[in-house]
């Protein structure tokens, strides 16, 4: 557990992006290209860049209303295991986490709110 008060500083961003890219390659096979993160007071915000996965850009070609619902249900469980890691490897109570991706450009807003 780690016992560190959210806070701006280079060893916070440091454990949140190795969190944060943890579940990127667990979900995904691959970590970000871009990562950035900022914590100001009660909220964290990622931006990211995520690599695209071959069977993504296939399924795209082939299926696009497929490949939009596969990657909504992927960014639930991006959410929820985001949140799962948070809560078990440090002593912060996560109120909500709030994600936005956008599949044309592989960006990725994501905004934790802790309590």
């Amino acid at each position: 557990m780690i016992h560190i008060y959210p806070s701006d500083s280079n060893e916070t961003k440091k454990v949140l992006s190795h969190m944060y890219n943890e579940v990127s390659k667990e979900l995904f096979g691959v970590g970000t290209t871009l990562l950035k993160v900022s914590v100001d007071k009660n909220v964290i915000t990622f931006q990211a860049k995520h690599r695209r996965a071959s069977r993504s850009a296939a399924l795209e070609g082939e299926v696009p209303s497929l490949k939009q619902e596969v990657d909504f249900h992927l960014s639930l469980l991006f959410k929820k295991k985001l949140r799962q890691n948070l809560e078990e490897h440090t002593d912060w109570e996560v109120e909500a986490v709030l994600r936005d991706y956008d599949s044309a450009t592989q960006l990725a807003f994501t905004n934790i709110i802790l309590k």
